[in-house]
């Protein structure tokens, strides 16, 4: 393909705010964010607060974004298939589709709504969290994307089209050879170091100091890791850029689950804990801690809704 000159973004939350913010500045280029109904509205008359700044992103209906040449998607799990349908009618033949969400499945989600074809694979490293109504991240901290094609190794010409669009822009995006394999890595991290925290209500810093949170994060990225190899997936061992950025991650630190559970929020734990023992279930590997940790969220999740609250 050639360059991409239009893009829209369906999903303008705690990831999709990343984007706004570089690709509004980018010159040469329409974007647009894609809403419909009572969000629309919002999104024109409010804006968004990205890090200190009201910004105001073109807004547009699926209608009105046919024919954009990317689709970028970051909305949260429940919200994937909703997304997915928009994106059918938005794409055409030459769109190309990155859906940002951290879990295993929603490439296969958009790619049967919208085709396969249109999709390259990708995942986000990014801490950002919201205040009041008002998104925040460090860009300077964040990795920012990761994507590739499947089953190719080299950067095709819809790669280098990515690499050229964000080139001149705040966004951070690598292209990576195996790109099944970081999907995996990135998997296997949310659910190590992201769920045992939401379960126990602390900061990160829990693993370094407590000897059995620690226990809790390494024997659900072993489970994560028995269920890939039975997939036919290597995931390398954790080092150098991924090891590195762990290191400086503050001790008072809560991920996005812990985050929506403290917000009394619905979590994403099927995008991560279910897919797992969906495949699981298929490959037959026991994954015991992580089906005891979906269950445990689950219940927390019901906590926070008033099931319990029997006086």
């Amino acid at each position: 393909m050639e360059s991409i000159r239009s893009a829209v973004l369906i999903g303008a939350g705690a990831v999709g705010a990343y984007f706004v913010q570089g690709l509004m500045k980018k010159k040469d280029i329409t974007f647009a964010v894609v809403a419909e109904g009572n969000r629309r509205e919002r999104l024109k008359e409010q804006g968004l607060r990205i890090n200190g700044e009201t910004l105001f992103p073109a807004v547009k209906t699926p209608a009105e974004a046919h024919g954009a040449d990317l689709i970028l998607i970051a909305v949260k799990y429940s919200a994937i298939r909703e997304a997915a349908r928009m994106a059918a009618e938005i794409a055409t033949e030459q769109t190309v589709i990155l859906s940002v969400l951290n879990g295993l499945d929603s490439e296969e989600i958009v790619g049967d709504a919208a085709g396969k074809e249109h999709m390259l694979y990708s995942i986000m490293r990014i801490q950002s969290w919201r205040d009041q109504g008002e998104i925040l991240f460090d860009p300077a901290a964040t990795a920012g994307m990761f994507f590739g094609e499947l089953g190719s190794r080299e950067k095709t010409e819809r790669v280098r089209a990515i690499e050229e669009l964000f080139a001149d822009t705040e966004i951070r995006c690598t292209f990576v050879p195996d790109i099944l394999a970081e999907i995996w890595s990135k998997f296997a991290s949310n659910i190590s170091r992201n769920l045992p925290q939401a379960m126990l209500g602390v900061g990160y810093g829990a693993y370094e100091d407590s000897d059995h949170a620690a226990y809790l994060r390494d024997i659900m990225d072993a489970e994560v890791h028995a269920v890939a190899e039975a997939k036919g997936i290597h995931i390398p061992p954790m080092s150098g850029q991924a090891a590195a950025a762990w290191q400086t991650v503050d001790k008072s630190a809560r991920f996005s689950t812990l985050q929506d559970l403290d917000a009394h929020r619905h979590t994403e734990v099927d995008m991560f804990l279910g897919t797992l023992m969906r495949i699981a279930e298929e490959v037959q590997v026991p994954v015991p801690c992580c089906t005891y940790a979906y269950h445990f969220i689950k219940a927390l999740e019901e906590k926070n809704d008033g099931k319990f609250d029997y006086t």
